[in-house]
């Protein structure tokens, strides 16, 4: 394994060792789990916050894979039950994961890129919002996937908010099940 990936391996170990306290990871700690030196963590990736934003890529993309996998889960589900199993595991490891979750949220709204992680969300959740309404046209559906992506990303970042306006604790799964559920049902118009 060259530098680089050592770097990227000692810092996902890291993240996860370190869950919501993403701030006490130190460059010295990186490089001294990686076995390099210090200045090679500036040289590949500029600085420590954009290590951290490639390496909670990294996680999510492998979040992203696992939940298109899922289809064989949920083969004797209809289409409705799929995409609120999807939804339900989305936003349980949006909450169970906050820190890492927010950082790849709030980078993907600030520099979207083709295949980031919203992007592949999105692309696992429209066929099952198109099997849900057939009856939509192609555009229709985009839109509403595009609505549902955008408004569980809302939900997630702005948690304690909804819960002042809705009266409702995100922070909760079966409230979040619950919200997920209504929401579905409002954007789907079943």
């Amino acid at each position: 394994m060259d530098n680089r990936e050592a770097i990227i391996q000692a810092t996902i170990a890291l993240i996860e060792e370190k869950g919501e306290r993403l701030d006490e990871i130190t460059v010295r700690e990186i490089c001294k789990r990686a076995d390099v030196g210090l200045g090679l963590v500036n040289y590949h990736f500029g600085n420590k916050d954009n290590l951290i934003e490639l390496c909670v890529e990294r996680i999510i993309n492998g979040i992203v894979e696992r939940f298109q996998n899922i289809r064989e889960k949920t083969e004797e589900l209809a289409p409705f039950e799929k995409l609120e199993y999807l939804g339900n595991m989305t936003l349980n490891f949006l909450f169970e994961h906050y820190a890492v979750s927010r950082i790849s949220v709030l980078t993907d709204m600030q520099t979207p890129k083709a295949n980031d992680n919203t992007h592949r969300t999105y692309a696992a959740y429209l066929p099952l919002v198109s099997a849900c309404r057939p009856d939509w046209d192609e555009n229709t559906v985009k839109r509403k996937a595009f609505c549902l992506i955008t408004v569980m990303q809302q939900a997630f970042l702005r948690h304690e908010t909804v819960s002042q306006m809705l009266g409702i604790d995100l922070s909760r799964e079966e409230v979040r099940r619950v919200f997920h559920t209504q929401m579905l049902h409002d954007i789907l118009e079943v």
